[in-house]
């Protein structure tokens, strides 16, 4: 239901543009969320939008670097990533929740929905 695309190498202070493609779910009731996992560490969750409760949300980490899109006509989640650091490195997950956001990880486990993931690396 969830695909992730758009992951690449890029060097400190780059953008990279990742697409969360979604099928048989309409997003005018579906949330999509943006998680992230580094080697050794737990998956955080990075950013969120919903267009049933009109809310984005973002992790302190990303805020002001990070934006998150919707394209109705391809049914498309868009996470725009600029200024990019080493500590942005990991692999970019999607997920789908009813209707709400929610980053934290108690939330996590109400996403029905997960992609397969796609590879971010911030190396000069």
């Amino acid at each position: 239901q969830v695909a992730e695309s758009g992951g690449g190498l890029v060097q400190p202070g780059g953008s990279l543009r990742l697409s969360c493609e979604v099928s048989h779910l309409n997003l005018d009731y579906w949330a999509i969320g943006w998680f992230r996992q580094a080697p050794g560490k737990g998956r955080e969750g990075v950013s969120c939008i919903s267009t049933a409760e009109d809310t984005t949300e973002f992790a302190d980490s990303v805020k002001g670097r990070f934006t998150i899109a919707r394209d109705n006509a391809k049914n498309t989640v868009y996470l725009h990533m600029n200024n990019l650091k080493s500590e942005d490195t990991g692999v970019y997950y999607c997920a789908a929740r009813f209707r709400r956001c929610g980053l934290v990880i108690s939330a996590r486990a109400e996403y029905d929905y997960w992609g397969q993931g796609t590879q971010v690396t911030v190396s000069s």
